[in-house]
């Protein structure tokens, strides 16, 4: 690769690193709004997450997760929010004993 076709690239890197930003203000400004849907918030978390890592995935000549890895990975961390609530539904609804 010749000098230009590497800075043509870097280039790209770059813009390509600003709407990437971009992206991730706007979504995070979406997230701190309220009366957010809780389906929104989810989808806009996940949108938040792919982000992160496309910004990775530009920024650092490391291996990275697949998409696939990566909507695996924060279907696991959902299914153990959704367990983790009902554990804390089941506390909250159990008797107290009470104390003397």
């Amino acid at each position: 690769m010749n000098p230009g076709e590497a800075n043509t690239l870097d280039l790209h890197r770059h813009v390509l690193l600003a709407r990437l930003q971009s992206a991730d203000t706007a979504l995070r400004a979406s997230l701190h709004q309220h009366g957010t849907d809780a389906i929104v918030r989810a989808h806009l978390e996940r949108a938040l997450a792919h982000i992160r890592e496309a910004h990775i995935a530009a920024n650092e000549r490391t291996q990275v997760r697949t998409v696939q890895e990566l909507a695996d990975q924060l279907a696991r961390i959902e299914q153990m929010r959704a367990e983790l609530r009902s554990q804390e539904v089941g506390i909250s609804n159990t008797p107290q004993s009470n104390r003397v």
